[in-house]
């Protein structure tokens, strides 16, 4: 119900009109050096030269001094710590005869109980004629605020500790499953008579385990092993299947040689591991390198993998075709298809795992492709497996984000004798 404003007060209403009045009266009986000495804040005005001239009871209060030993016998800078002097010297008193008024500024005065935190802003009073006659300045209490402050500041240094603490571990993260992944490499490929290899493994993140690897190693009689593979996924859970597969063709190859019986195996292993939980699987290349003079015979197996890349010494590159390989442990018996070639002197083999040819390039992040790779081999000069590696190397680092796969090379090639001009090689 709304009261119209000439209506009658109710009967009791004029008592409580009569109190409030009476308050707002007494409030403003109070004289203004009442409100300038008792007022919540410190109050003081000194001389241009700083000594204190006038000071309410608040201030001395905090400072726990006497009237008579503060007026006309100390400066304001009198009541301020030695930091608080020190800033007041350098920056304080600078601004403020520069610019008449300076506000805000914290500062620490030595109170009556110890050091008392206060926020300062002084003002120049001027005369008619823009002469500096007095400062004014007021004090206020910041305790509440510094503690503000330093709980703020306690904050961001358990912020900052724990950002430097996780950085520290993702370091040592990084350094441990560095280690493992070269636990899951050779640490160095070895030196073949009448062979030339190289390799190279592009890590896409330092803080996941890849399952890409290659190997290559002795058989007897002269022969040569090699394999590169992909397992499928990241972490720990494929680098187990990295390092299973790795041993398993390894320990298969000292009692059969066929690179297809070898695939065999290791999808029986993987099978049989891995068909009770999560199906675990990978591609992979088997061969057997067999030199014989200037030349060396290559028989290989793939089972699911990209097929081999072979840089003629001619200048041509082509691929070794081996269609129909099923991928490795997804059933318990898989079709694998073998190919043969003979490298001769300037021909380069090179196996490598998908990262390379699924990384997204250009503004429409298409897929790098088979065919860029082979038009990137061919323009290469025919200077053997490290130049091809280092090339291929360059490469991939191009890639930038839009390679986000690991990747590995293994190549393998015949050093063409030096001075010996280019001929025509078949596959």
């Amino acid at each position: 119900m709304m009261c119209r404003t000439d209506q009658a007060p109710e009967p009791g209403e004029e008592g409580d009109v009569d109190a409030t009045d009476a308050v707002f009266t007494s409030l403003l009986e109070d004289s203004a050096e009442e409100l300038y000495e008792q007022a919540p804040c410190g109050y003081l005005s000194t001389l241009m030269d700083g000594t204190i001239a006038k000071i309410n009871i608040t201030l001395l209060d905090w400072i726990g001094l006497e009237r008579s030993r503060v007026v006309g016998r100390m400066r304001f800078t009198d009541l301020l710590t030695v930091g608080g002097k020190l800033y007041h010297e350098t920056h304080f008193a600078p601004l403020l005869q520069m610019k008449g008024e300076v506000s805000g500024i914290a500062l620490d005065i030595k109170g009556a109980a110890g050091r008392k935190p206060v926020l300062v802003t002084s003002k120049v009073k001027t005369s008619e004629d823009g002469e500096p006659l007095l400062i004014r300045t007021t004090v206020f209490d910041a305790r509440d605020r510094r503690g503000y402050e330093m709980e703020l500041l306690r904050g961001r240094q358990v912020a900052e500790e724990a950002r430097r603490q996780a950085e520290a571990d993702r370091v040592r993260l990084q350094e441990a499953l560095a280690v493992l992944q070269q636990s899951l490499l050779p640490a160095e490929l070895p030196e073949v008579p009448g062979l030339e290899a190289a390799a190279y493994y592009h890590t896409a993140s330092p803080d996941l385990l890849g399952g890409d690897f290659y190997d290559l190693f002795p058989l007897d009689t002269g022969r040569w092993a090699f394999f590169l593979g992909d397992v499928c996924g990241k972490g720990p859970q494929a680098a187990a299947v990295t390092s299973l597969a790795r041993y398993t063709l390894r320990a298969a190859a000292l009692h059969d040689r066929d690179p297809i019986t070898m695939l065999t195996t290791l999808n029986t292993v993987l099978h049989d591991r891995y068909a009770s939980g999560d199906g675990r699987y990978c591609t992979a290349i088997f061969g057997v390198l067999e030199p014989d003079g200037d030349h060396v015979d290559v028989h290989l197996a793939s089972g699911g993998h990209p097929s081999a890349l072979i840089q003629r010494a001619n200048g041509s590159a082509d691929y070794l075709p081996t269609p129909g390989g099923l991928l490795i442990g997804i059933l318990p018996q898989a079709p694998f298809t073998d190919a043969r070639t003979r490298l001769l002197p300037g021909d380069t083999l090179l196996i490598y795992t998908d990262g390379l040819t699924e990384a997204r390039t250009g503004p429409d992040r298409a897929l790098y492709g088979d065919d860029a790779l082979r038009t990137f081999t061919a323009t290469q000069t025919p200077a053997g497996p490290k130049a091809l590696i280092t090339a291929l190397a360059g490469l991939l680092a191009s890639f930038g984000d839009g390679l986000d796969d690991d990747t590995a090379l293994l190549a393998l090639g015949v050093p063409a004798p030096l001075g010996t001009p280019r001929s025509d090689n078949l596959p």
